[in-house]
This record gives structure tokens, sequence and C-alpha cells, in this order.
């Protein structure tokens, strides 16, 4: 069987676990609750290679020939 890194597939954007303060300042920036965020299920396979854990907010960076850097974000679910 043939094991790779998901993080290192040319189509998968850069995924980064938020710490605390960084959520904190995401939250006062746009006024949400971070549950208020796009959902993304613990048992996505970038949350399992990531160690994403429920309540935890996921930063994800794509490059876009037309937008230049486009950052998303998504609040971690059971599941």
């Amino acid at each position: 069987m043939v094991k790779f890194d998901i993080l290192k597939h040319e189509l998968v954007p850069k995924f980064t676990i938020l710490s605390k303060e960084e959520v904190e300042a995401l939250r006062q920036t746009y006024g949400i609750r971070k549950e208020h965020l796009p959902w993304i299920r613990k048992s996505d396979p970038i949350c399992k290679v990531l160690g994403a854990k429920p309540g935890d907010v996921l930063k994800i960076e794509r490059n876009s020939e037309v937008a230049g850097k486009s950052i998303a974000y998504r609040y971690v679910v059971p599941g």
C-alpha cells in the first residue's frame, strides 16, 4: 500500500489550525462566533492529518490567478 502526504499534493491548499488568539482576532474582526463559520467534519482527511479536533478553526489559503490569494476559514465539528 502506497501512502503519501495529502498536504503536499498540488491541488490541496495550505491548511493551518489557528491559535486561540488568532480565533479571537478573527471573531472580533468579523463580529461573529466561530460556530457561524462554515463547518468541516473531524473525519475529513485534512483534519485527520492535521490532528484538528472539534472546536478548532482552520485557515485555508488558496492561490488564485484572478484574486491572487484567497483565505477561507472552517470550524471543526464532530463527525
